[in-house]
């Protein structure tokens, strides 16, 4: 029997609602599978930030270190500050552990949810792989003369050699195990972002060099938002920088269905990883038990695949994409027909019910 050891830090929001029913599927997988989870859960977030100050204690890192993947709800409080939680705890997690890959799959499940006129599922499945520590969100910057007429706000992008290319290498290598159209599209902006995008260009004409098996193409991420729109199966694996990285995959979930069912990763390939849904804490619909858990339940499936539970993955998934087709009559919340719990309990009927 495989032995995991998972952190879970449910967050702010309809954070612990939606977590709930990804550790009422993860528990599923563990009877059908035999593999045995061991969740322990963190207070990070709002609460515990204003009860005491905390955002990521020294001690929390130490006692995460010895986890084999990190599970999180969302973070965002209104009464919180914009940017505490999520540069105090997301990025500093991210940070901390060299979560170099986010990995975000953009892959429509149903054709009845995708905005996009005439296109349908198999048009619609594609992987962005974003630079995740650093670009603009290294927070490298401050202020001159603040408060004044005079003010002067500086925000620096840092680009490294390694960082550049430790991400091209993960996307060529995720293409060539991927089951798509082995392409991979750099998305940049070599016209205007010349220093950046120069270095970006050269090491993505080099790594290719290996990867002879591999097809390649170039496009400004000005034109990836066009074609994303009118040609979205064009695309297999896009690599890119954070920023661009973090603008593209919110259209991208909109493709799919939007926020209700997008998850991503934050990927140490050689350490600690994090997975989590990516549309927020959605406070609105905090204990209204109306609110999309798939995104979620999503994040776990990957969260199996990059455990080395591929089958496993597969079967969660299967669930999902049955629980999408049969059962749902809209991926927003409130309109699903059915409540939060209701559609994890969904879930866990049809990994009981899968036969791989």
């Amino acid at each position: 029997m495989a032995d995991y050891k998972i952190a879970v830090i449910p967050g702010d929001g309809t954070g612990p609602e939606v977590i709930a029913e990804g550790i009422k599927a993860l528990k599923a997988i563990s009877k059908k599978f035999g593999i045995n989870f061991q969740f322990i859960f963190y207070d990070l977030g709002a609460d515990r930030y204003l009860k005491t100050g905390e955002l990521l204690p020294k001690t929390v890192i130490e006692e995460l270190k010895t986890v084999d993947a990190i599970y999180l709800g969302a973070l965002g409080d209104p009464r919180v500050k914009p940017g505490i939680l999520e540069r105090g705890i997301l990025l500093a997690l991210r940070f901390e552990f060299d979560q170099y890959v986010n990995l975000r799959p953009v892959k429509l499940y149903d054709k009845r949810f995708c905005p996009l006129k005439d296109k349908t599922e198999s048009d619609i499945d594609f992987v962005v792989i974003r630079e995740n520590t650093e670009g603009l969100y290294a927070g490298v910057g401050g202020f001159l003369r603040k408060g004044t007429d005079s003010e002067i706000a500086i925000q620096t992008s840092i680009t490294t050699y390694k960082g550049t290319e430790r991400i091209i290498k993960f996307a060529f290598e995720y293409a060539k195990k991927r089951n798509g159209k082995k392409k991979v599209t750099l998305c940049g902006k070599t016209n205007v972002l010349t220093y950046q995008f120069d270095l970006w260009e050269r090491v993505f004409n080099k790594v290719k060099e290996s990867y002879p098996q591999i097809t390649t193409d170039y496009a400004h991420v000005d034109a990836i938002c066009m074609w994303m729109i009118k040609n979205p199966e064009w695309f297999d694996v896009i690599v890119t920088d954070n920023m661009f990285g973090d603008i593209i995959t919110d259209l991208g979930a909109i493709l799919q269905g939007g926020l209700g069912i997008a998850c991503g990763a934050n990927i140490n390939p050689t350490g600690i990883s994090m997975f989590e849904p990516i549309g927020g804490s959605a406070p609105k619909y905090t204990g209204k038990n109306v609110i999309n858990p798939l995104a979620a339940i999503s994040a776990a499936s990957l969260m199996l695949e990059f455990l080395g539970q591929e089958l496993a993955s597969k079967c969660l998934e299967n669930a999902i994409i049955r629980v999408v087709r049969e059962k749902l009559e809209s991926l927003s919340a409130g309109k699903m027909g059915y409540s939060t719990q209701e559609v994890g309990d969904l879930v866990v009927k049809f990994i009981e019910e899968e036969t791989l």
